[in-house]
């Protein structure tokens, strides 16, 4: 991807990130803006848009992501009480940076899973 896609250059090192897991493929980071007190994104270190390009074009990578993910959960101590990992994709579903991401969130109740605000 170019360098103008923010989770590239920060698998690629150029921008700092607090890294909590890195394989050959993926990196956990922890969010700069945490919607809970363990929130953490995990992204595979090659560029893929969203969760569904990801599960098409490389099923094993998208397996590896979520090892990751359940390995962070652990060093996070989030596996006796639960935790929620969840890949926004798209406009409509909330994607803000369009490079795969998940966002483990964790560490206290986190209720419902959306907040329905329809007119």
């Amino acid at each position: 991807m170019g360098s103008d896609c923010l989770f590239c250059r920060i698998a690629a090192g150029e921008i700092p990130a607090t890294i909590v897991r890195e394989t050959d493929t993926t990196l956990a980071f922890r969010d700069l803006a945490p919607k809970a007190p363990v929130h953490v994104l995990v992204i595979p270190k090659e560029h893929y848009a969203d969760v569904a390009t990801l599960g098409q074009g490389d099923p094993k990578l998208a397996g590896e992501l979520l090892a990751t993910a359940a390995a962070v959960a652990e060093d996070e101590g989030l596996l006796g009480d639960g935790f929620r990992l969840m890949f926004n994709t798209g406009t409509y579903g909330g994607q803000e940076v369009f490079h795969v991401h998940a966002h483990l969130l964790g560490g206290a109740p986190l209720g419902p899973m959306l907040v329905r605000n329809v007119a």
